[in-house]
């Protein structure tokens, strides 16, 4: 064990695992179709997360599901008002049901009970309370075909068949079945296809090559044109209009230079374009109808933090609105817009509230080559940001980014003792299709050398201990981990992977079946390990796992559909063979990460001991409870 670092005693209090990374207290808040009651996610006497409902001035809040053992994470509701729909998955397989249960009664349906089908793209409607669009894989486990339900009758009939290329599709302002994302298996083009209407025939109306980013946003309100984000002409993501019929562009509604277009805000109503999003280090909204500008200038007055709605009434006259800071737990608010007035509800995690919390700061930090990189840097409270031992945190994807705000895992970290860097490495998503593209055919290269010069940076700036420089993350943050420790060996003091594949051949065999449709895409993105054997050697840790130099810690979910268990079982034996340091913790209840709180605190309490033990940081006391699943191998 190595000595403690000098400046323990200087931290603010230990905050306990569980008000960081346990469950929230209330999450997910929505309205009522008619804006008469509230629901929220949050535990019930188990800890496990159910979905409440409490009418608008009263105190008390029923718990209306009753879920057991995972917890449900993702609900809504239904636009009958008298019911709500959940999914929810066995172990973490990731063969997601649909649930609906009955306000009244409390009854819940499992409206797709079907074994080893999943079930996904959900779509509701407002015109259409008691009807529900649900993709499944039922007919062929590669490919998802649209279903009707009628939840009056409980009827489940095929609506739309996936002719063998179809990802995702869309519903017209009708709740007409008029738009597919398709995926040509043979090039990786992206394709938006549409029919006039239901019995017409589908067109191919506008191709993304392999390379450009885009897809398709909505109809307009006439049901004739669509809105679309597309980086054709332009590095970044921009939104416009385009026809219906040609697929030309008819209007170029927003762009900027610097970042992708995010979210874009419609007018549930009337379909037309309120407003839009773009984030490079932090979120900004960009309003462009009058129609919502004096509510966002007032729910600018609220509060600090950034905002936005998270869920509106039928009639759009009453919202939810959440408040983010990097320092706070989210703060929810209703707001009457009728009357332009705001009020407070609760926290997510008033726990928090007792405790001093990190700032996140955002960095900017040059590759090698030159690649600007959104970076954010999180530190201990109350200690000087110089030679600190240092967590380096990659995000999975890869083709994601990290944001800033409030985040669980850095918080706690930084609480315990460390620096975290988190870096939106090329092949982030978010900062153009140049910067998205450099990452092609580099996972194990310059994606790689990204993350070391984030390091670099850090020790150069002397936040960072050389000697005392971690790295932990997750699916693709768990493979730059065991890449940064076979890569470059002496870089990294300690390494924590989690559900990381390892040997990229054997992970591109073991994907779902569902994911056939983007295989293509995996391939020119990563490269066709399955045929190239130098290339998989090259790229794969499972090869390079002689030159390992430091202790791991390896987490993995015994269901993974992901990343296949045998990814982490092959790499503690490549380990262990060489008599390399390596602590193996499965959780036999999980797939893809850790759904079940007890099993999540669990891993962090092994995990900060284990980072206290070679990095110096220090620890909430730990014990396994009785409620974990988890074995150590």
């Amino acid at each position: 064990m190595v000595a403690p670092v000098p400046y323990l005693n200087k931290l603010p209090e230990l905050i306990p695992r569980k008000v960081l990374l346990g469950n929230p207290d209330k999450v997910q808040v929505q309205l009522s179709p008619d804006g008469t009651k509230l629901s929220w996610i949050a535990p019930n006497e188990k800890n496990v997360l159910n979905v409440w409902v409490q009418n608008i001035g009263e105190k008390d809040a029923v718990m209306i599901t009753d879920d057991q053992k995972r917890g449900i994470i993702h609900y809504g509701w239904v636009w009958n008002g008298q019911q709500l729909y959940y999914i929810q998955d066995k172990g973490g397989d990731e063969n997601w049901h649909l649930y609906v249960t009955d306000m009244n009664t409390k009854e819940t349906k499992d409206l797709t009970p079907f074994d080893g089908v999943r079930a996904q793209n959900v779509i509701t409607d407002r015109n259409h309370p008691d009807e529900i669009y649900v993709g499944l894989n039922k007919r062929d486990k590669s490919l998802f075909d649209m279903y009707h339900l009628n939840l009056k009758t409980g009827e489940l009939k095929l609506d739309t068949e996936n002719p063998g290329d179809v990802l995702g599709w869309m519903t017209d302002h009708n709740f007409v079945i008029r738009g597919a994302v398709v995926m040509n298996q043979q090039t990786a083009d992206t394709i938006i296809r549409t029919r006039k209407n239901k019995k017409d025939s589908w067109k191919d109306l506008i191709t993304f090559p392999f390379g450009e980013n885009g897809g398709p946003v909505a109809f307009t309100p006439d049901n004739k044109n669509l809105y679309v984000k597309t980086s054709i002409g332009s590095d970044t993501v921009k939104l416009v209009e385009i026809d219906g019929t040609t697929g030309e562009e008819v209007k170029n509604i927003y762009q900027s230079d610097k970042v992708d277009l995010g979210r874009v805000f419609l007018d549930p109503i009337t379909h037309q374009i309120l407003g839009v999003s773009i984030d490079y280090t932090k979120m900004e909204v960009i309003i462009l109808d009058d129609s919502i500008k004096a509510d966002y200038e007032y729910l600018k007055s609220v509060t600090e933090g950034q905002f936005y709605v998270v869920s509106a009434n039928k009639s759009n006259t009453k919202w939810i609105v959440a408040y983010m800071l990097d320092t706070k737990p989210l703060s929810y608010y209703t707001y009457d817009r009728e009357t332009k007035k705001a009020d407070f509800l609760f926290t997510h995690q008033p726990e928090m509230e007792k405790y001093k919390l990190a700032e996140m700061k955002p960095v900017i930090i040059k590759s090698r080559d030159g690649l600007e990189m959104v970076c954010y840097l999180t530190l201990p409270v109350g200690v000087e940001a110089k030679n600190l031992p240092m967590i380096l945190h990659p995000h999975g994807g890869p083709w994601a980014r990290d944001r800033w705000g409030l985040n669980g895992t850095a918080q706690w970290l930084a609480n315990r003792g460390y620096a975290v860097l988190q870096v939106n490495y090329r092949g982030s998503t978010g900062f153009g299709k140049e910067f998205v593209n450099a990452g092609n055919g580099e996972w194990g290269g310059k994606m790689q050398d990204d993350l070391t010069d984030a390091v670099k940076w850090a020790i150069k700036e002397g936040v960072a201990d050389p000697k005392k420089v971690g790295i932990m993350g997750g699916s693709y943050g768990g493979y730059a981990t065991l890449a940064g420790v076979t890569f470059t060996p002496d870089l990294y003091a300690v390494g924590v992977d989690i559900v990381g594949p390892s040997h990229i051949k054997t992970f591109f065999k073991t994907i779902p079946a569902y994911w056939a449709t983007f295989k293509k895409e995996l391939v020119l993105r990563v490269g066709d390990v399955e045929n190239d054997e130098e290339l998989n050697k090259k790229i794969s840790p499972f090869h390079h796992a002689d030159k390992i130099k430091v202790p791991l810690l390896i987490a993995q979910g015994k269901n993974d559909p992901r990343v296949n268990i045998e990814e982490s079982n092959q790499m503690v034996e490549a380990m262990r063979k060489n008599n390399l340091p390596v602590t193996y913790i499965v959780y036999p209840d999980e797939g893809h990460g850790f759904a079940r709180p007890e099993n999540n605190i669990d891993f962090f309490g092994r995990t900060e001991l284990f980072l206290k033990q070679y990095l110096g940081g220090r620890a909430q006391k730990f014990e396994k409870s009785e409620e974990t699943s988890a074995e150590e191998k």
